[in-house]
């Protein structure tokens, strides 16, 4: 077996990998729900790389999520079901359906009517694939509900950025974003209440609140909240570090530090623009 840019070799390495008998085994052991936390963390080590600019890593990222879905899609036509052929079909079948305008006689002038189209095609789709899975028992009929095809393994603040803009869809948002901050100010009012008294289960609803209130705040500053927080984290980081350097450089530790010392330290970082 030799490297390749052919498709077809990354497919045939997945299926050597997957012999019983000649195999690997833990490749042979794994199913969907054992690779899908795989999956996830390499979906998000390709916005790692994006994010770092970094294009021989994007390159790789990119590679390894590729072979989860070869991998997913193995195990499936292991079973009979779709193979990585029907993958390709599905998604070439849904790119030219979602845009006529590229691939059919319609007019797009603009990104907003572009938008527009995919959005009421993919409303059809969606209403299609609940039809299919309430005929094959796979689903409720009751539960169709605007809001139910958001799914619910995604990050909490992916998910909830994913509800508010289909409720803005229907016009069930704010009209702009300086009142989302009295919306703001009276969540951490309502926190602090529950602070106050203590009440555990309050205050886990009240800080949901704030966070829920937060993405709103976000997504009408035209912000992603994922991508926002991780900015945030990678910027506590490099403070942080300023702070650990600082130390080791005074032949000391964080161990050793008062608060005070890691908060002067701190300081020097944020005006150093770390």
């Amino acid at each position: 077996m030799q490297p390749s840019r052919d498709i077809q070799t990354l497919l045939d390495i997945m299926v050597a990998l997957r012999n019983p008998e000649t195999g690997c085994p833990w490749d042979v052991e794994q199913d969907f729900s054992t690779i899908a936390p795989y999956t996830l963390e390499e979906a998000y080590e390709v916005i790692d790389a994006i994010e770092r600019n970094d294009m021989d890593d994007l390159r790789e990222e990119l590679g390894d999520l590729l072979l989860q879905v070869v991998f997913h899609a193995r195990i499936s036509e292991e079973k009979g079901g779709f193979n990585f052929g029907h993958v390709v079909e599905a998604v070439t079948t849904k790119m030219i359906r979602r845009h006529p305008h590229v691939f059919g006689d319609d007019e797009a002038r603009s990104a907003g009517m572009a938008k527009g189209a995919w959005n009421r095609i993919k409303q059809v789709e969606k209403d299609e694939r609940s039809a299919r899975r309430v005929a094959l028992g796979l689903d409720n009929a009751e539960k169709n509900g605007f809001l139910d095809d958001v799914p619910t393994y995604l990050p909490a603040l992916v998910s909830a950025l994913k509800y508010q803009q289909k409720a803005a869809r229907v016009g069930f948002d704010w009209a702009e974003a300086e009142p989302i901050l009295d919306k703001v100010a009276e969540e951490t009012q309502e926190l602090r209440q529950a602070m106050i008294n203590k009440d555990r289960a309050n205050i886990e609803e009240e800080y949901g609140d704030l966070l829920f209130a937060m993405v709103n705040l976000g997504r009408h500053l035209q912000l992603e909240p994922e991508m926002a927080l991780r900015a945030a984290s990678d910027k506590f980081k490099r403070r942080f570090h300023y702070i650990e350097d600082a130390l080791n450089n005074e032949n000391s530790s964080l161990d050793a530090a008062s608060l005070d010392e890691m908060e002067a330290l701190w300081n020097k970082a944020k005006k150093a623009g770390k």
